[in-house]
């Protein structure tokens, strides 16, 4: 059998379990893709055919939820990876292999309008087709537990912050305010990291993946995390263009959007805070509990999206001061 990675147990039950229930003995495995989870992906070629194998060890990860939502959005229109076999008890899963060639190594000043047009029809298509009680809700507990991850893991653990009474009080309250001008937003199906490290340039654009932790819950958030991405940032000039592309085109297809674009604009602001204070939690959280210390390199980008958020909303005075005086001349400020 050819072997191109160091074996392991996992390693080794996946390669016994990719031979028993899809008959695939003299395989190759190169890895596929590595993320923040403890999911590993591998790339299986035999014969001039390849597949990708998922390794998610079950006592760490859940692949139901992977299942549900491919078929979710398979029955939306949108092209996922088929499943071609799947142990959940074992964590095993044989998907389509749908390239090695990801929007982010893609986009570039020219193939950006082309790609992100059909990024947003697909995203126009899996909202089309949200109702409630499907998926989880993306409720106001969730959104409060996500941004708590930002003091606990980026401010005291990363920067070595430790708020006193006052600036707690005013980090609740910033956080109070978001969620409450968050929560009257249209409710879709969500992605819930609709970025261009988790859409494949393939026959039928996008292909999508990564989505086993969609949520039911506000519009606005696939596309702030289209257009104010981890790996990757635009002009704001050219990210409002796109917006206004996706608001008359989700308004055409029926979507609850604004009626006024200015108001989606904000939407997509005050949304963006919360997913930005999250993103660098758990960037902190990945590289000290975790020991993956290279998603904390992309924290000035991250800070680079609040600046101009905090300072434009008066109610965010608080959430304002607190950063200018621990964050925004800190150690990732560059």
């Amino acid at each position: 059998m050819i072997q191109t990675l160091t074996e392991d147990a996992r390693l080794a039950e996946l390669r016994a379990w990719l031979a028993d229930a899809a008959g695939l003995r003299e395989v190759a495995l190169t890895p596929a893709s590595s993320d923040a989870s403890f999911r590993r992906y591998f790339r299986v070629t035999a014969d001039d055919h390849s597949w990708i194998a998922m390794d998610a060890p079950p006592d760490r990860e859940d692949c139901r939820a992977f299942v549900n939502v491919a078929a979710l959005m398979g029955a939306a229109g949108l092209h996922v990876p088929k499943i071609h076999q799947q142990d959940l008890a074992r964590g095993f899963m044989l998907l389509e292999d749908l390239g090695d060639t990801g929007y982010l190594s893609a986009l570039n000043a020219r193939s950006a309008d082309v790609l992100f047009a059909d990024a947003l029809e697909a995203l126009i298509e899996w909202q089309v087709a949200s109702r409630p009680e499907v998926l989880p809700d993306y409720d106001d507990d969730t959104l409060r537990r996500e941004m708590a991850l930002f003091p606990e893991w980026y401010l005291q653990r990363h920067l070595g912050v430790t708020l006193d009474a006052t600036e707690s009080r005013a980090l609740d309250q910033a956080f109070d305010t978001i969620i409450e001008q968050v929560r009257g937003q249209p409710r879709v199906f969500v992605h819930r990291d609709y970025m261009p490290r988790n859409l494949m340039v393939c026959q039928r654009n996008p292909g999508v993946i990564d989505f086993q932790d969609a949520r039911f819950g506000p519009y606005s958030y696939d596309l702030i995390s289209l257009f104010k991405d981890a790996f990757i940032s635009w002009p704001q000039e050219r990210v409002d263009i796109w917006l206004s592309d996706y608001w008359r085109r989700a308004g055409a297809a029926g979507l609850a959007v604004p009626a006024d674009f200015a108001d989606l604009r904000r939407d997509c602001d005050w949304m963006g805070l919360q997913r930005h204070l999250k993103v660098l939690g758990i960037f902190a959280r990945i590289r000290y509990r975790d020991g993956k210390p290279k998603y904390l390199a992309d924290a000035p980008r991250f800070l680079a999206y609040l600046r101009p958020v905090v300072r434009t909303y008066p109610a965010l005075a608080g959430l304002r001061e607190l950063l200018e005086r621990h964050v925004f001349d800190g150690p990732d400020a560059g």
